[in-house]
């Protein structure tokens, strides 16, 4: 039986600025660097074997802090666009509130938490869906299935894709599931 293990990367400097980050390359802040030292110590008596992560400094940093602080295990880390945020598009860099106030809060709710609704120029869930399930269906479970320990370190969109796809969520359950920065969730996976 493998472990796949997903965290989301500690807060970033546009988390904390209440900023829409998505493709954006924004890095983590001292409390994300805190977290990912958080995360590193709850995971250090896991082995892992292999390690993914997206293009965006925020999760590679986190995932450099994480195998610090685990002892720096020698094992392969894999970088693809596939586990990146999701687009945000031109809402980029705006001020969620202020973002709010200029579109009415309903419609960047509906802009942030439905489904299938992209943002102007950007991915909804359902497009993150839709990249990121493939790449695990056919890079990620393969290593699962050979007994490998997995760490994935992404977004909270890239995960949220990956979790309903594990736990065979709707897309309204989906929605209403946040992901905390920086907190391990484990997942037992057998064959």
């Amino acid at each position: 039986m493998a472990k796949l293990f997903l965290v989301r990367h500690g807060q970033s400097q546009w988390n904390l600025e209440n900023r829409f980050t998505g493709w954006q390359d924004i890095d983590i802040t001292e409390l994300g660097q805190q977290e990912a030292r958080q995360a590193g110590v709850a995971l250090a008596h896991e082995p892992i074997d292999i390690a993914y992560t997206s293009t965006l400094i925020r999760a590679q940093h986190t995932l450099k802090i994480i195998l610090d602080e685990m002892g720096n295990p020698p094992i392969p880390i894999v970088i693809d666009a596939a586990l990146n945020e999701r687009g945000y598009g031109k809402l980029e860099g705006l001020n969620k509130d202020e973002t709010a106030e200029k579109y009415g809060a309903e419609q960047v709710h509906i802009w942030r938490r439905s489904f299938d609704v992209p943002p102007p120029g950007g991915e909804s869930l359902k497009d993150t869906n839709e990249r990121v399930i493939p790449y695990y269906e056919h890079v990620i479970a393969p290593q699962l299935k050979l007994g490998q320990n997995v760490l994935v370190v992404a977004h909270g969109n890239s995960l949220r894709a990956l979790i309903m796809y594990l736990e065979h969520l709707s897309p309204e359950q989906i929605l209403e599931r946040e992901i905390a920065t920086g907190q391990p969730i484990t997942y037992q996976i057998d064959g």
